[in-house]
């Protein structure tokens, strides 16, 4: 018969050996954290990125290595070391002051968007002045000075508020965060000779940080002279992506149209059949918890916002119309009990993702990994 109280011994000193390499690891992150702050201050001095891919990069994989070679999972320090690099980007977030010399003015500077770049400008040593209806009468005073005028009104505004702005100083750069970019480019350009740039920042205005995030650039006029922007933005960790105008806004009528408004869908029809949100939470498997997560995280948030994404482009309802006739046509074939032409269309439509759908695989079940572990 096993010595129970030796066995019982023998786990309370393992345990304590864990807690004492738990408490050891702890230390070590307490040190990194110190040492990526120090970086952070280096970095600003030198005026580079917050954020540097290739660097994070070669990290990762030479980490991925050394796991590998003592026999740990490559997949498990990854995971790891991505946290903590995310802890390491908000350490590093401190004051850059590199544009003292710069008088920014946002329109809708108290805005949600708008106070993140407020937030952002001011940190960076910027004089900034806000503008919204209540003190409008500021406007050209403001104006007459500025560096950079911002427009961060919602899109059903943007274009009238561009057309209301006093002449601006040539060397002054116009630029708009709005998430359509035609209209308010041309606007800007036919209202403003110097330089023009159109913005779109693929995040939200909660991020504590811009490392890792993206910043949509389409180009207007005098690209040399709205540099100090774009590099700003880069000092910030966002990576920018230039895209021509029209390709921009075809390419949102997908990521922001076509989504929110499924997505809006799918949380009505689940509130019209009065299904019981709860049962769901606890029948959902990682996968299915987090796509539920994605559709309540939309009615959490202004509904103003995502009437004037849906809205701000008419010609993308023949687009959502083309989108509700294929799902009518797919449900029909299935009614039929057609279940070969389903299978030929998902193989054809694997052939189109080609190399993505493999790659989307992975990257979803590392958010998935880590959404099993938040249940």
């Amino acid at each position: 018969m096993p010595n129970s109280k030796h066995e019982q011994h023998e786990l309370d000193v393992l345990r304590q050996q864990i807690d004492e390499t738990d408490s050891e690891l702890v230390r070590l992150l307490l040190q990194r954290r110190q040492l990526a702050s120090k970086v952070g201050v280096v970095k600003r001095k030198l005026g580079q990125p917050l954020y540097v891919p290739e660097r994070e990069a070669a990290m990762l994989v030479n980490r991925r290595e050394q796991a590998a070679q003592v026999g740990l999972s490559p997949e498990l320090i990854e995971d790891v070391l991505r946290r903590v690099i995310r802890e390491s980007y908000q350490q590093q977030q401190a004051a850059d002051v590199h544009l003292e010399t710069k008088s920014v003015v946002i329109f809708g500077g108290a805005g949600a968007l708008g106070k993140l770049f407020v937030r952002l400008f001011e940190s960076a040593g910027a004089a900034v002045n806000i503008i919204e209806k209540d003190n409008w009468e500021m406007t050209e005073l403001y104006c007459a000075q500025a560096d950079l005028v911002l427009i961060a009104v919602p899109v059903v505004t943007t274009v009238d508020v561009i057309e209301a702005l006093p002449v601006l100083p040539p060397s002054c750069v116009l630029a708009d965060v709005t998430s359509i970019k035609q209209k308010p480019l041309a606007a800007m350009l036919a209202k403003h000779s110097g330089p023009v740039v159109g913005l779109h920042p693929m995040f939200g205005p909660q991020q504590v940080t811009l490392a890792k995030q993206l910043m949509v650039a389409c180009h207007g006029r005098d690209e040399e002279s709205y540099q100090w922007v774009l590099e700003s933005i880069q000092r910030w960790g966002a990576q920018i992506k230039f895209i021509d105008a029209s390709e921009h806004d075809q390419a949102m009528s997908f990521v922001q149209v076509l989504r929110h408004l499924s997505t809006f869908v799918y949380g009505a029809h689940l509130a019209h059949e009065k299904v019981d949100v709860q049962q769901l939470l606890e029948l959902s498997s990682p996968i299915y918890r987090l796509e539920l997560m994605m559709v309540g995280r939309l009615f959490a948030q202004d509904a103003h916002l995502y009437a004037d994404i849906i809205l701000s482009e008419p010609h993308n309802f023949s687009m959502l119309r083309r989108y509700v006739r294929l799902f009518e046509q797919l449900l029909s074939e299935l009614e039929q009990g057609n279940k070969a032409g389903f299978i030929r269309r998902f193989e054809h439509i694997r052939e189109y993702f080609g190399d993505f759908a493999q790659k989307f695989l992975t990257e979803s079940q590392r958010l998935l990994d880590v959404a099993g572990d938040t249940k």
